[in-house]
C-alpha cells in the first residue's frame, strides 16, 4: 500500500494492485487493506474518491482503475470492517457520477462492469449504502437509465421499447451488455425490495412503470446461450416482482402485432413467457424456494389484479376439465405439476403453488376443489378458514359456466377427496346370512371398545 502513495508509472501501480488484489481474496490477511486510509487510496486509483472540492481529480490509467476496483470488491465481499470504511467515505456518490458517464466511450467494458460490481455488493451488504442509493441518490431512476442506455434502446410509445439498432428481437444481445445489464439488475432488485410493501405517489408510480416496460423488453430478449438467458430471465423476473402491482399493468400495453399472442384483445407475449419461464424452473425441480416462487408469486399477483391476465393463464393452467379418470396430480400437464407441488415438504413452496391455482380458480372453494382434490386443498382451506366451503376475499367478476360435457356426466361419481371417479368397491356384507352380519358387527363394537380404554390408559399417563 505504502508503494501505491508514491509517484509511480502506470505499470509499477498495476504490479502492486495485482498483489494487493491476490491478497485480498484471503480473509485472514485483510486488515492492511480495510483500513481507512488503504480504501481512500484504492479509491483514488479507481477514480471514485468522493471529495466535496469542485476540483476533478487527474484520473489514473484505465487498466489501473480497472484493478484498482477488483481489489475494491475483493474487500468489500470478504471484510465489514472494509465495508464500514466504504460507507464512511461515501464511495458509493463517486460509484454513481461515474455510472451516470456510462455512454462515455472513455470508459471500457471493464470500468463499467466492475463499477457496477462494486456497487451492487455494497447494496447488498450495506442497508444505510442501500437506502442512500435509493433515496438521497434517485438509483432507480439513475440505474433504469443506465439499463436503457447499455441495452440500447428507443421508445415507441410511453412503455413501449424496442432496440435501437432496429436488430430483429430474437437476435441474442450482446455478451458484454448482458453482463452489464444483470449487474444493474441485482442493484435495483436490491433497492426496490420493498417497493410492492408501500404506498407510491404518482411520481414514483410513472419511474416503476417506466422501469417496468424496460424489463418487458428485457424478458423478450435472448441473450449469448441458454444458460445466460435463463439467468438474464431469471434477474428480471425477481426484479418484476418487487415493483407495485398497479405498474404491473405494463406488461400488457404494446401493441398487437403480426406474431403476437393475443387474448381478448391484449397482448400476452410477456405473460406467456413469464408462464414458460415458471414450468422450465418446475421441471427443473432444482431448489425450488429460490427458483420458482418468485415467478410463481409474480404470476399470482398480476393474476390478482389483472382480469385479462387471469383468464388467460387459466386457458393455460386449468382448461375445462375432461380427464376425471386420473387423480389431478397424476399426469405431465402444467396442473398436474402444479398439484404435486401443492404436498412439497417447504411450506412457502407449496403455499405458491396453491395460492396461484387458488386465484386462477377466483378464490372459489368448489372451483378449487374440482381442480385439485379435496386433500390437496385441505391445506391452503384450512389456512384460510375456507374448510366448510364459500370463497376469499378476492373480488373477481361473475362465474361463467366451464364445465364440459364429461366432466357433467361424470360429476356424480366423483370424489371430491381424490378428484377423480373411484371405481365402486364390492359390498363386503355382500353374501353374508344374518348371524354372520351380527358376529361382525359384535367384533367391530368390541375393537371400539378396547380402542377407547387404550385412549383412556394413554390420556392417564401423560
Amino acid at each position: 500500500m505504502a508503494f501505491l502513495e508514491r509517484d509511480l508509472q502506470p505499470s509499477c501501480q498495476l504490479a502492486c494492485l495485482e498483489t494487493i488484489r491476490i491478497l485480498s481474496r484471503d480473509k485472514s490477511c485483510l486488515g492492511p487493506f480495510s483500513s481507512r486510509e488503504a480504501i481512500q487510496t484504492l479509491s483514488r486509483h479507481a477514480g471514485i474518491e468522493h471529495s466535496e472540492a469542485s476540483v476533478t481529480p487527474e484520473l489514473p490509467d484505465v487498466d489501473v482503475i480497472v484493478e484498482a476496483l477488483k481489489c475494491l470488491c475483493n474487500i468489500v465481499f470478504n471484510s465489514p470492517a472494509g465495508q464500514e470504511v466504504g460507507a464512511q467515505l461515501r464511495l458509493i456518490v463517486g460509484l454513481t457520477e461515474r455510472i451516470k458517464l456510462c455512454n462515455d466511450r472513455h470508459w471500457t467494458h471493464e470500468v463499467r462492469f466492475f463499477d457496477l460490481r462494486l456497487t451492487f455488493l455494497f447494496t447488498a451488504l450495506r442497508v444505510d449504502v442501500r437506502g442512500q442509493l435509493a433515496h438521497e441518490l434517485r438509483g432507480v431512476s439513475l440505474l433504469a437509465d443506465a439499463l436503457d442506455s447499455t441495452l440500447g434502446l428507443r421508445w415507441l410509445d410511453t412503455f413501449e421499447v424496442a432496440r435501437a439498432d432496429g436488430a430483429d428481437a430474437a437476435l441474442p444481445l450482446p455478451r458484454q451488455e448482458t453482463e452489464r445489464a444483470m449487474e444493474i439488475l441485482k442493484i435495483l432488485f436490491n433497492i426496490t425490495f420493498d417497493a410492492n410493501r408501500r404506498d407510491v405517489d404518482e411520481e414514483e408510480a410513472a419511474l416503476y412503470r417506466h422501469l417496468g416496460a424496460i424489463l418487458r423488453h428485457c424478458l423478450m430478449s435472448k441473450a449469448d446461450g441458454d444458460d445466460r438467458t435463463e439467468e438474464f430471465h431469471s434477474h428480471t423476473v425477481n426484479l418484476l416482482g418487487n415493483l407495485p402491482l398497479m405498474c404491473l399493468d405494463v406488461l400488457l400495453m404494446p401493441k398487437v402485432q403480426q406474431a403476437s399472442i393475443e387474448y381478448m384483445g391484449v397482448n400476452m407475449d410477456a405473460v406467456n413467457m413469464l408462464l414458460d419461464f415458471m414450468e422450465r424452473r418446475l421441471d427443473r425441480g432444482h431448489k425450488p424456494k429460490e427458483t420458482l416462487t418468485p415467478s410463481l408469486n409474480l404470476l399470482t399477483e398480476s393474476a390478482r389484479v389483472h382480469r385479462e391476465t387471469r383468464k388467460f393463464l387459466r386457458t393455460r393452467v386449468l382448461p375445462p376439465l375432461r380427464d376425471v379418470k386420473n387423480r389431478p396430480e397424476v399426469g405431465n400437464a402444467l396442473r398436474n405439476k402444479l398439484v404435486r407441488l401443492m404436498t412439497h415438504i417447504d411450506t412457502d413452496v407449496k403455499h405458491c403453488a396453491a395460492e396461484f391455482l387458488f386465484v386462477l380458480c377466483k378464490e372459489s372453494v368448489s372451483r378449487f376443489v374440482k381442480y385439485t382434490g379435496y386433500g390437496n386443498a385441505a391445506g391452503l382451506l384450512a389456512a384460510r378458514g375456507l374448510m366448510g366451503g364459500g370463497r376469499g376475499h378476492g373480488r373477481y367478476s361473475e362465474d361463467e359456466d366451464t364445465d364440459t360435457e364429461e366432466y357433467r356426466e361424470a360429476k356424480p361419481n366423483i370424489n371430491p377427496v381424490t378428484g377423480r371417479v373411484e371405481e365402486k368397491l364390492p359390498n363386503p356384507m355382500e353374501g353374508m346370512t344374518e348371524e354372520q352380519k351380527e358376529f361382525e358387527a359384535m367384533k367391530l363394537v368390541n375393537m371400539f371398545d378396547k380402542l377407547s380404554r387404550w385412549v383412556g390408559v394413554l390420556l392417564t399417563e401423560y
